[in-house]
């Protein structure tokens, strides 16, 4: 057994069919399916079942299958260590942020590491938590920022809280209703509302219930996008309301653009925003730059920005 039998292996798991699976792994069919065959002899069990010309894992495939993806990223991992010692900072870092963050953080970030770390490739990907976490599962990122309740009940996941954000109502500089106090949800309900692209569904069901609102949640807003400067634009150029993080809108309201509104009952609706990476994943030095840049502008961001 190696662990280029293994890749094999967790291929054809993966994906499904000889066919899709020699394809990922850059094989014939023969060869893939000699691999396996060797595999199998190896470790003295089927792993798969060729009954009715198809592949199905057998139950020591499913067994078998979690160790095998242990073993090959441990072997991966031991080669990164040693090439990020010959290499130092002269490496490539991926990370990933939501689209909250990425127009207060990613370009400060971006800005210092080049300053910091010339050699460095820094590779970035703005999208949602959920979809970052799958790129991190998939290793394909080495860290991202963003809500970290989509990695719990995760074990392989390590998680470093930074910044607790709250949600509210904001609109522009001298909009009709900045200067009223205790503002009704009828009276918003009056001017073009603004939603974020993703919140995630206990969020959505509590902003229904402290409104009593009816679902689904999206009907009640005119405009759904999850690009921060398209937001901000859109409020400054209209009457237009949205309801949204307080770290969304900090570069806004330093500005002197936009301005909270009072709606009652207040938004009681909290995310926590962190540092997202697999256990067990070597990072270069450049990765603890990236972190104590997370957290300054984090924990303090309305000083930061």
């Amino acid at each position: 057994m190696n662990s280029r039998q293994l890749l094999h292996f967790l291929a054809l798991l993966n994906e499904g069919s000889l066919s899709a699976a020699a394809t990922v792994v850059h094989l014939s069919q023969p060869a893939l399916s000699r691999s396996i065959r060797s595999l199998e002899e190896s470790l003295g069990v089927p792993l798969f079942d060729r009954s009715e010309r198809r592949l199905r894992p057998t139950v020591y495939a499913d067994s078998f299958a979690e160790r095998a993806r242990r073993i090959v990223f441990e072997e991966k991992e031991g080669m990164r260590a040693l090439e990020l010692m010959r290499t130092g900072d002269a490496g490539t870092l991926s990370f990933g942020m939501g689209s909250s963050l990425a127009s207060a953080l990613l370009k400060p970030m971006m800005l210092q590491l080049l300053a910091s770390t010339p050699r460095l490739k820094q590779r970035s990907v703005i999208d949602s938590s959920d979809r970052l976490m799958q790129l991190l599962l998939e290793e394909k990122l080495d860290f991202f920022v963003g809500d970290i309740r989509v990695a719990a009940g995760l074990a392989d996941v390590a998680v470093e809280p930074v910044y607790q954000s709250s949600f509210g109502w904001y609109g522009r500089i001298g909009h009709p209703l900045s200067k009223q106090a205790a503002v009704s949800i009828a009276q918003v309900k009056q001017f073009p509302l603004i939603a974020t692209g993703y919140l995630e569904e206990s969020l959505a069901r509590r902003f229904l219930e402290l409104y009593g609102l009816a679902e689904p949640f999206v009907d009640h807003f005119a405009v759904v996008v999850n690009d921060v400067p398209t937001v901000q634009d859109l409020l400054t150029s209209t009457d237009a309301i949205v309801s949204y993080t307080d770290f969304a809108m900090f570069a806004g309201i330093a500005a002197g653009s936009i301005e909270p509104i009072d709606v009652v009952p207040q938004l009681d609706m909290k995310l926590t925003l962190g540092i997202v990476r697999l256990k067990g994943r070597t990072l270069i030095p450049a990765a603890e730059r990236a972190f104590a840049i997370v957290r300054e502008r984090l924990v303090r961001p309305a000083q930061a920005i």
